[in-house]
């Protein structure tokens, strides 16, 4: 007899582990399956190489699944303001916290970090079963509203509903038939961690050099994790150089706005691309995060997208099952496609346009993009609202995130 679950989870990353802690203690049974092999964080001094920026939406649904205080006693950093200016120019924006009335903009968190407090969550929730080291390889209809899903090990079991959080190259979503659309940028970022000579003031700093932007995202005391996005062949450049050169590089490339420069990470790069699907859900199948949306990471806004997409079809989830309907049924799920897909396109694009504006060779444009930046420094009620944009509290929210303490 194959086990039986409500819902099955491929994918323990961020979002994936996060949509099965939004589950957690719930009358919902929950598989969770990674393909990576897990072991908890062991922290050190050294910083994981990949961050993210988290939202206030975020931290909000973190609060609610209970992993925030784990992530606060493990390792975050506020940023209260963001700094962004154009090379050439120097058109700058600046924001500003407490412009609106808040503490902070948002935190800047290791990966890591957040991935383990999330699976520590998950692995004390009696009714989650977590597997990592597992492939899915196939799955097809049982009964009415069930699916039969394989694993590569040869394990087998039985689902509501199967849910594919496994990232930009989805298995799930091959096997559904889900096609994607979308186009790889002529950018890597390189990402690492460096010291800076002067304190980063909690702000998030940004530079649009020629080729692409430069992100100095501040950890704890003069520590920044960097991403620097580039043409692949400058990235690959950057990679090859001897650390005192590249710390003279980036260095300059930062205009010395913190001082020099150090480097105590390695470096690692990563293709940028754009990619997105036309079908979020299909009968017994729904796409999250980064297999349903992959986006510039300019806005720091790619996690954020998929930690939204978790608490909403959390939300829509336990409604079903409240309600006595089947939360892997069609009309069910086209409740979260219609509550996701049309805000995720519209931020995926807004950044594309983003993106190509700010390295376009064009004077015209150059000159529109640089004066649009000084007439919205000058606009305080247009910077307030893209501060709420940007820390996810606008539009219709989920549960979590809605009625989440306040802090």
């Amino acid at each position: 007899m194959q086990k039986k679950y409500d819902i099955a989870i491929i994918g323990g990353g961020m979002v994936g582990a996060a949509m099965a802690a939004s589950l957690a203690d719930t009358a919902v049974d929950v598989l969770l399956v990674d393909a990576g092999e897990y072991s908890p964080v062991a922290l050190t001094q050294d910083y994981d190489i990949r961050v993210s920026a988290i939202t206030i939406a975020s931290q909000r649904f973190l609060q609610s699944v209970g992993v925030w205080d784990q992530i606060q006693q493990s390792r975050s950093a506020v940023f209260r303001q963001m700094h962004v200016w154009e090379q050439h120019s120097g058109a700058a924006i600046h924001f500003d916290a407490a412009e609106i009335g808040a503490e902070m903009l948002g935190h800047i968190i290791e990966n890591r970090v957040i991935q383990d407090a999330l699976l520590n969550k998950v692995q004390q929730a009696a009714n989650i079963e977590f597997v990592d080291n597992t492939r899915i390889e196939s799955f097809q209809s049982s009964t009415a509203n069930r699916l039969d899903i394989r694993f590569a090990n040869g394990k087998a079991c039985n689902s509501g509903l199967l849910i594919g959080a496994d990232g930009s190259r989805s298995m799930v979503r091959s096997l559904a038939g889900i096609a994607t659309h979308g186009w790889k940028y002529d950018q890597n970022a390189l990402v690492a961690t460096v010291s800076t000579e002067q304190s980063h003031q909690q702000t998030a700093w940004q530079c649009f050099l020629e080729d692409g932007p430069l992100a100095f995202l501040p950890l704890r005391d003069n520590v920044c994790s960097i991403v620097w996005s580039t043409r692949p062949e400058h990235a690959h450049e950057l990679m090859q150089l001897p650390q005192e050169q590249f710390e003279a590089r980036l260095t300059e490339a930062f205009e010395h706005r913190l001082g020099q420069v150090k480097l105590c990470s390695e470096r690692g790069v990563f293709p940028l691309q754009l990619q997105y699907v036309d079908q979020y859900v299909k009968p017994g199948v729904a796409l999250i995060g980064d297999a349903a949306h992959s986006i510039h990471p300019l806005a720091g806004q790619g996690v954020n997208l998929g930690l939204l997409d978790a608490a909403c079809l959390a939300d829509v989830i336990l409604d079903a099952i409240a309600r006595h309907k089947a939360p892997g049924s069609y009309a069910q799920l086209r409740r979260y496609e219609r509550w996701r897909k049309g805000d995720n396109l519209g931020m995926m694009f807004m950044m594309d346009a983003f993106k190509r504006l700010f390295t376009t060779r064009s004077k015209p444009l150059q000159f529109v993009r640089n004066s649009g930046i000084r007439m919205t420094d000058a606009l305080d009620p247009l910077k307030a609202v893209i501060m709420q944009s940007a820390a996810g509290m606008r539009g219709e929210l989920p549960s979590m995130i809605r009625d989440a303490k306040r802090f």
